[in-house]
This record gives structure tokens, sequence and C-alpha cells, in this order.
């Protein structure tokens, strides 16, 4: 091969190089946070939410392997919403403490409105934010998304997700409000099909075996 061959070959090369230094990366796909605390893209749009296990007034629960705990969501949520809402912030967080805080709080709470107001009025004003963290830890559908999907009436009213994160807790604090008790049963079936109780214990033991008879094999 010339010398004006290997030239053109390096000119080339150069030319080449040159090039392709000018042709940009591809993008990478970039990804902000939602008001939610979840990965959603930088244009704003939220994850797909998820659906509650069950329905708002499905008191006894879907009939399914969790028949026997709904049962008994559906029976301290009639006689003793104190315990239920205790158990259900004990396994929201596992703080030693949790349950009897939230349940002695509420206890309170509920005696007060009713000897004052005559009905449990006060003790929704401190519950609705299990509510709200119940649906943000598991990506829930609230109560604002479900009727702008059943209508779309509200969707234009919307302008990011922070103010759509906003009117989900309004929405949650209504719910409290007007159907506690269907609530937090809803929030209590939801909570123990995710979620074990915290003094289940599922660490691993460790069994140590005894060390085998050893014998003094003859020669």
């Amino acid at each position: 091969m010339g010398p004006g061959k290997e030239n053109d070959g390096k000119i080339c090369s150069k030319g080449d190089a040159k090039a392709a230094s000018l042709v940009p990366p591809p993008a990478v796909e970039e990804y902000g946070w939602t008001a939610d605390g979840l990965p959603g893209s930088v244009v704003g749009e939220p994850i797909r939410r998820n659906q509650w296990n069950s329905g708002l007034f499905t008191c006894l629960g879907r009939n399914d392997e969790f028949c026997s705990s709904d049962l008994e969501v559906c029976l301290l949520g009639s006689v003793a919403p104190c315990v239920l809402y205790g158990t259900n912030a004990e396994r929201l967080g596992s703080a030693p403490g949790t349950f009897s805080n939230h349940c002695l709080t509420y206890l309170g709470l509920y005696f007060v409105g009713n000897s004052l107001f005559g009905w449990n009025c006060l003790a929704p004003w401190f519950s609705y934010s299990s509510r709200s963290a119940i649906r943000r830890k598991f990506n829930l559908e609230g109560s604002f998304e479900a009727m702008n999907r059943s209508c779309g009436c509200c969707g234009s009213c919307i302008e990011d997700e922070m103010q759509r994160e906003h009117l989900e807790t309004t929405c949650d604090f209504v719910t409290h409000v007007l159907c506690h008790t269907c609530a937090l049963c809803q929030e209590g079936r939801e909570l123990r099909r995710k979620v074990l109780h915290p003094s289940f214990n599922a660490q691993s033991t460790v069994v140590m075996m005894p060390p085998r008879e050893q014998t003094m094999g003859r020669k």
C-alpha cells in the first residue's frame, strides 16, 4: 500500500472521529418524584394506581382466605374502633408503644366527642391521616381519582400532582368523617392482607444438632 493511501486512511479516520463526536449521545430517560413519594416521569405523569383489595362498604370482606380476619375487623370496627385503629397504626409503624399511643388517644377523643356532641366527631380528625399513609405506601387509588375515573368531570381542575395529593387528603378526611367505621374496616382489611403483624417472628432460627457419637476403629 502506498503512502498516499495511508494518509487517506488517516484523514478518514480523523474525520469519522470528529463526526462521531458531534453526534449527541442517546437521551437518558430521567425520573422525578411524584407528590406521594413514588417515582414518575419528569413530565408529571403519575404512576398507575392500584385498587383497594375491598370496597369501602364491603363490611364482611371478600369471602376468601382472610374471611376470619375480615369478620374480626368488622367486629372490632363496630364494638371497639379504638382497638382496630391501634392495630392499623401498629402495622403501619412497628415502633414500641405505637398501639397504646394511638389506641388511648383515639379512646380519649371518642369519649370527649360522645360526651360533648353526642357522636364520634373528634376521632376522625385524628385517624384520617392513617388512610393517607396507607394510600401512599401501597400506591392506592384515592377517592378523588376514583370519582374522576368514573365520571371524568373533575380532571380539568387538576394542575399538578401536588394539588392532586391535597385533594386526595381532603377526600380521606371526608371519608373518615362521613363513613368512619367503614373507612377503618377497609384500612384494616387492606393492611392485614399486605403487612404482617409486628409480633410475628419471621426470622429464621438455626437448630444446632448434637455431634455424632464417635467410635474408635479397630485395625
